[in-house]
């Protein structure tokens, strides 16, 4: 699987079964919602500075976010 199709995939999980909405999770990162959004949808590739802030809004190491 591409690596982008994983991390939206992944991403899209952990925050599920986290209970958390888009914007739950942007708060939590320090990043607006719509990123969020872009990032499930395939539109953005997130830096790695970012897939960092996307973990510690999750509460899991950022190689969860790509297994």
């Amino acid at each position: 699987m591409e690596l982008g199709k994983k991390l939206a995939k992944n991403l899209r999980r952990l925050r599920e079964e986290r209970g958390l909405s888009q914007e739950e999770l942007a708060d939590r990162a320090g990043l607006h919602r719509t990123y969020i959004s872009m990032i499930e949808r395939l539109s953005r590739n997130p830096t790695i500075t970012v897939l960092e802030k996307i973990a510690h809004g999750l509460d899991v190491d950022p190689l969860e976010l790509l297994r």
